[in-house]
């Protein structure tokens, strides 16, 4: 029988890969920038084949690459259009991908995200927010996800929103915070209020996603396993980020003395920053030691990442049930 989140998070842990947009981007597949998913419509065999290859490297989750596929995004390149086909054909390859694995089936996790139109102080865009996050949540419940993932939220009450949501559909909601150079969220927040308040609420499980690397992210993530009593996430960028420079937003090229074409490494020249395969291992243990069950990594990832996330819950591989392309 296949186990639902909570029962995985409660016999060891559950590993997310994450990090499509750059993944995508460094295969060629999709446009840095914009880092709009239509590679779901234009080409989903690659989709598909980084879902498998994440799924190999021992994720226990196919999640839909959703990720800014949102009604904002799409009316900014001028294929609001293709919004519900987007989304349903991403949902649609994360499913077929999880039934090709022998064994316990993958989860299949929806996505939303941060809107970039949320305004505390207009009370129209938090309507417009919700009405975005109420239809790709519609979707995703319609092609049967096992829970949905609300991430990269700068603002508590924008996640509040999407947790909301997810609840109202019937669905389990894992609900991550991405924490700026402020160290606090843009609507005052500490991470571990906002957590607390949000667990509250009925997450099931919250933390942290995005922005910051190991090394930055650690710290808050203790706060948040102090403050909360349920299961907690941790999913950052694999760069290294230091106290200085604590998002990969203000890494510079007088960083690392490398010739760009721009002052901000900042998406594409991010390169010289990776953290090797050692460091995201050396993390993953000490989160999995902290407490931290929901295990992943965010923008940047490679499977090789996920691979080492996967150690310390014993390095699990799955054997594909039919032939890898």
């Amino acid at each position: 029988m296949k186990r639902g989140l909570m029962q995985r998070l409660d016999e060891g842990g559950v590993i997310c890969a994450e990090g499509y947009l750059f993944e995508l981007e460094r295969r060629g597949y999709l446009q840095a920038g914009s880092f709009v998913p239509e590679v779901a419509l234009e080409h989903p065999l690659a989709l598909k084949q980084l879902h498998r290859d994440f799924l190999w490297s021992g994720s226990d989750v196919v999640e839909a690459f959703t990720y800014n596929g949102h009604r904002e995004k799409m009316r900014i390149i001028g294929k609001e259009d293709l919004l519900e086909p987007l989304n349903r054909q991403a949902l649609q390859i994360a499913k077929e991908t999880a039934k090709e694995w022998d064994g316990e089936t993958p989860l299949i996790a929806g996505n939303i995200s941060n809107t970039n139109i949320f305004n505390p102080s207009d009370e129209a865009s938090k309507k417009e927010v919700r009405q975005m996050f109420q239809e790709m949540v519609t979707w995703a419940a319609e092609e049967g996800v096992d829970y949905v993932v609300g991430e990269t939220f700068y603002y508590h009450e924008e996640a509040s929103i999407a947790l909301e949501t997810i609840k109202n559909a019937g669905l389990p909601a894992v609900i991550t915070l991405g924490l700026m150079a402020e160290n606090a969220l843009l609507d005052g927040f500490s991470v571990e209020e906002s957590c607390k308040r949000l667990q509250g609420a009925g997450a099931d499980v919250v933390g942290m996603n995005c922005f910051r690397g190991p090394d930055t992210m650690m710290p808050y993530l203790e706060k948040i396993r102090h403050a909360v009593d349920g299961p907690v996430a941790g999913l950052p960028v694999p760069y290294r980020t230091t106290e200085a420079i604590p998002t990969f937003f203000n890494m510079e090229n007088s960083h690392c003395q490398c010739p760009i074409p721009h002052p901000t490494a900042f998406p594409t020249a991010l390169d010289p920053f990776f953290c090797t395969r050692y460091e995201i291992r050396d993390w993953a243990r000490k989160a999995y030691d902290l407490g931290v069950r929901y295990l992943g990594v965010c923008c940047g990832a490679a499977p090789i990442h996920i691979r080492e996330v996967a150690r310390p819950l014993g390095g699990r591989r799955r054997r594909p049930a039919i032939r890898r392309i």
